[in-house]
């Protein structure tokens, strides 16, 4: 299996393939209500794990662990979303959140969408004025609600 890492010098974030050793961190992440508030209900431990398989450790991934100097911050999405399109997103821990850890991830997320040559999407809840923020910030357009959730498009 090819393992699969993107390194970024700033901030010592490293993007990686999710692995099963990554379990307890992901639980500790997807079973925090704040982290949960625009997403779904917490997760408990089965569901995490099924989360894990479904969406980390499949071929090719949906999702993928986000590191900083070799400890797990979260994840960041990064899937295809329509033909000529990736959607893309990051789930942080709390103590993450506010020190541009979401717009550096953002911007690698957006360099490897264009090295692909794909256009690139962001869906957030409606209420998730943060992440509504960054895309505007990143040249992102306003494309309406779709099935519930804002979604923004930069071509």
């Amino acid at each position: 299996m090819r393992t699969e890492r993107w390194r970024y010098r700033k901030m010592n974030i490293t993007i990686r393939n999710m692995q099963p050793g990554d379990a307890d961190a992901l639980y500790k992440l997807l079973s925090d209500p704040a982290v949960m508030r625009y997403l779904e209900p917490p997760f408990d431990r089965e569901q995490t794990e099924a989360f894990l398989h479904q969406a980390g450790l499949t071929k090719p991934p949906l999702v993928y662990a986000a590191e900083k100097n070799g400890s797990f911050i979260g994840y960041v999405i990064y899937h295809a979303y329509d033909r000529g399109s990736v959607e893309i997103g990051w789930v942080l821990l709390p103590e993450y959140w506010g020190h541009g850890y979401a717009s550096v991830l953002t911007d690698r997320l957006i360099d490897r969408a264009r090295q692909e040559q794909k256009s690139v999407v962001i869906e957030c809840a409606p209420a998730q004025e943060a992440t509504k923020r960054i895309a505007v910030k990143k040249g992102f357009r306003d494309c309406g609600i779709c099935d519930g959730l804002a979604v923004y498009r930069l071509p």
